[in-house]
Order: C-alpha cells, then sequence, then structure tokens
C-alpha cells in the first residue's frame, strides 16, 4: 500500500503496469500466439517508463502468462504448469503443505481423470496411456525410468480427461513426486510389490482402453491407497 505524503517507488508503478497489461489482454481478447504491443507503445499507453513496462513483462514472464522473446514484442503465453508447481514445491519446503495432503488431493483428482479419460480419450491417447504402463513394465530394473514413465501416464491420463485445468493440476505436482516416488518405491517389501505396482498401471491403462469408467476410477483409487501405504511405511507421512 502506498502510504500519503511519500511517493510511489518503482514497484507500486510496476504493480500498476502489471494490472493494465492483464487488463489489456482481456479487453483485447488477446489469444496465445498473440503479441502484445510493442514496450514504448506500452509505456506510452500507460503513462510509465519503459523501465516500468519492462519490469512488468518480465514478471508477468515468471508467472509464464506472456513470452519474452530476445528482439521480439512479447506474445501471450500458452497455459503450463510451471507456476503452479512452484507454489507447491514452495509449500512443501516452508512446510504449509505436506506430502499426504497432496496425496489427498490426488487422488480425488485423478479418480475423476481416470473416469473422463476412459469416457473421452481418442485411440491415440488409450495407446500413449497404456504405452508409458508396459514401458513401467518392461523398465523393471530401472527404478528411474519407470519413475519418468509413471509421471507421464498420470498426466497423459489427465489430458485425455479433456479438462486442461486437471492437466495443469497433476502437472505441477511432478516435482513433489519426483521427491517422494523413489522413497516410495524403496519402501515396497520387495520385487512381488514393485511387479503388483506396475501390473496395476497397466489394469487401469487397460480400462481406460476398454472405456470403462468405473473400473478406471477404481482402480486409481485403489493405486493411491497402495502409495500412501508405501509412504506411510517410509515414514514420509
Amino acid at each position: 500500500m502506498i502510504q500519503l505524503g511519500k511517493p510511489p517507488v518503482l514497484g507500486d508503478f510496476v504493480t500498476g503496469a502489471i494490472a493494465s497489461i492483464t487488463r489489456l489482454i482481456r479487453e483485447k481478447e488477446l489469444k496465445p500466439g498473440d503479441y502484445l504491443p510493442a514496450e514504448a507503445v506500452l509505456s506510452e499507453q500507460f503513462q510509465v517508463s519503459r523501465t516500468v513496462i519492462r519490469e512488468a513483462l518480465r514478471s508477468l514472464a515468471a508467472l509464464h502468462l506472456v513470452d519474452l522473446g530476445t528482439g521480439k514484442r512479447p506474445t501471450i503465453a500458452h497455459l503450463d504448469d510451471a507456476s503452479m508447481a512452484m507454489t507447491i514445491e514452495h509449500g512443501v519446503v516452508t512446510d504449509q503443505i505436506d506430502i499426504l495432503q497432496i496425496y489427498d488431493v490426488r487422488r480425488t483428482i485423478e479418480g475423476r481423470t481416470a473416469t473422463l479419460a476412459a469416457l473421452r480419450r481418442s485411440e491415440a491417447e488409450a495407446q500413449r496411456i497404456l504405452g508409458h504402463a508396459r514401458a513401467m513394465r518392461d523398465a523393471s530394473s530401472d527404478p528411474e525410468a519407470i519413475m519418468e514413465h509413471d509421471i507421464a501416464f498420470h498426466i497423459a491420463i489427465a489430458r485425455a480427461s479433456r479438462n486442461p485445468v486437471f492437466a495443469l493440476i497433476i502437472g505441477a505436482f511432478q516435482g513433489v513426486t519426483r521427491q517422494t516416488w523413489p522413497i516410495g518405491w524403496k519402501s515396497r517389501a520387495d520385487d512381488g510389490e514393485r511387479h503388483a505396482m506396475n501390473a496395476l498401471h497397466e489394469e487401469l491403462a487397460l480400462a481406460i482402453v476398454d472405456g470403462n469408467p468405473q473400473a478406471a476410477s477404481t482402480l486409481m483409487n485403489r493405486h493411491f491407497d497402495q502409495s500412501i501405504k508405501a509412504l506411510l511405511t517410509a515414514g514420509l507421512i
């Protein structure tokens, strides 16, 4: 808040410019890939310096709302999960969010994404999901490869739900998953439990391929119940 009697500082002007630029995007109904006016034009339009506009655009770029290309006018960015991921990971690191809370949210959301994927997926999406599940099975001696296919498996299901909000949320959990997944993998009692986990992914994928939403949701919930159990065994939650 600007205190009375004190001149505004650079940050106050930048905050105002950010609001003005986002309002301009809405008013002009700009879409991903569309160009924003040049810095000089924005500076004149909003009656602030080019330094202020430049800092405002950098802030918007850090939030992945605009793209800044060298020597080019800024463009409207496509949605991605990076800024949401930063918030989630910050929450975990600073003990404002715990792992059990994240898995509770994931279990709730991903039961729904599995249902929708079974109903809405294209043939190509179904085969992509099944491909990641089978790659997990085939990489049984390479935990890192299994983890990457596991993450890709869940993101592919979210995308096949045809709801981009789900895809953003699930994608934003990647960083935390890469920290917790190896712990859950090691906490499983033996190779039999690990093979069973991979087999459950394949069974889930086949339910989506078969267009069976009830089975897909049930299997996804079972998967998360087992994952939470593994993390409890490891003492992570």
